[in-house]
């Protein structure tokens, strides 16, 4: 099948198969003409990398699962392993972000918001840490 019909199948853009190709997790066969010819196991790598993008791992994690995936011998904890370094930084960045909200929310209710120029949030920015 052609990359539109491999992008159909699989829900992700033409462009980003290309790239998927460009940096070696998928290897279509090519026609004689040159064009790309997917095969089925193209499109069920080319979905399971669009699903595991999609939870945020990056694209060398992507590069390790998608080795697992293909590895009938892997051992399951090298899958968690990944998967739970990832969940780790999920919830730390979560926690930053929490952190952001709190320290900002603090911010806005400070501030009077009317037409006087002295501004608590502008104050607290420009001090010192």
């Amino acid at each position: 099948m052609n990359i539109k019909e491999a992008a159909k199948l699989s829900g992700l853009p033409a462009k980003t198969i290309r790239y998927y190709e460009d940096i070696g997790l998928v290897k279509p066969l090519r026609d004689n003409n040159g064009y790309r010819a997917f095969r089925e196991t193209d499109t069920h790598k080319l979905t399971f990398l669009g699903r595991a993008r999609a939870l945020g791992f990056t694209i060398e994690d992507c590069r390790n699962l998608l080795a697992l995936w293909e590895d009938r011998s892997r051992a399951s904890a090298d899958v968690r392993a990944i998967a739970q370094d990832h969940l780790n930084e999920i919830e730390s960045k979560i926690a930053d972000l929490q952190d952001m909200q709190r320290t900002l929310s603090e911010l806005v209710e400070s501030c009077a918001g009317d037409d006087r120029p002295d501004c608590p949030i502008l104050q607290k920015l420009g001090q010192e840490a």
